[in-house]
């Protein structure tokens, strides 16, 4: 089984693929579109994507792409302690420019801004092209903003460590297939995601949405907006909902349609936390 995953190799969502399926064959790509139109054209049986941060929240490239552009579901979610340290090829030397992926710096941005306020921030891929980026330049005054795995991966070192502003930090990533894996680690929870997008002409149309799960009492534990792309004003509507009731949450869903509310499925999928994987 082949698994495509945002690389390299040390990257969060490398760590996360080896802990998902470890018989798998990892092919990483990169970016996260890559990651997934690789799945949609078969070059990969399934992928692992981010979708969201306690910090920055939601991957909006994931899931603006499965929204526009895919008809796949997650079929396992996987939610990962994230921790950041600061990567360069010898302590010695000073950082004057420092690479990371945008979530990844705007975690660690008030460490920099104090210990490093005049280094210049580079945007990168992934914190594993970073990491792999400073490795490839040990002359220059450069930083990573990596994992403890990129840093074993690309021979760096540590010069700070947990540099994120949020020491409770986690990332969501949902695993793309068409089946849920065998997976050991016991999951926590059940839910399905969801796209909302409302009708112009239904007054009160997402109170009404939302009524639909509440009086069924139906637990959602997220929604956010996301433009449609069409015009200004116009949003699509993210929720993710507890899923231990299926046959509760599809008359949730028959309401929906009975409003003319079109809902686009993301996921049905259990969730595993990897507390135990080193990052």
């Amino acid at each position: 089984m082949k698994l495509g995953y945002l690389g390299p190799q040390g990257s969060f969502s490398h760590n996360v693929a080896l802990r998902a399926l470890a018989d798998a064959q990892l092919v990483a790509f990169a970016n996260i579109t890559e990651v997934i139109k690789a799945y949609e054209n078969g070059l990969v049986d399934a992928a692992i994507v981010p979708v969201e941060n306690a910090i920055e929240g939601s991957v909006h490239e994931t899931l603006d792409y499965l929204f526009h552009q895919a008809n796949l579901q997650a079929v396992a979610e996987f939610i990962q302690p994230i921790k950041q340290q600061l990567l360069v090829t010898d302590v010695s030397k000073p950082i004057e420019k420092i690479f990371s992926h945008p979530q990844a710096i705007a975690q660690g941005k008030a460490y920099i801004t104090k210990h490093y306020p005049q280094a210049q921030l580079e945007v990168t891929a992934s914190t594993a092209y970073a990491a792999r980026y400073v490795a490839e330049h040990p002359d220059q005054p450069f930083a990573a903003i990596a994992p403890d795995s990129a840093a074993e991966a690309y021979g760096l070192q540590v010069v700070a460590r947990d540099i994120q502003e949020v020491q409770e930090n986690f990332t969501r990533f949902w695993l793309l297939g068409k089946e849920n894996p065998q997976i050991l680690t016991n999951s926590c929870d059940h839910k399905i995601s969801l796209a909302l997008t409302l009708p112009d002409n239904l007054p009160g149309a997402l109170y009404k949405a939302m009524s639909a799960f509440a009086w069924r009492g139906i637990n959602l534990t997220k929604i956010e907006s996301r433009p449609l792309k069409t015009i200004l004003g116009e949003y699509f509507f993210i929720i993710d909902a507890v899923y231990d009731a299926p046959d509760i949450v599809q008359y949730a869903l028959e309401e929906l349609a009975a409003m003319d509310i079109a809902c686009k499925i993301l996921g049905k999928y259990e969730v595993f936390h990897l507390e135990n994987l080193e990052h």
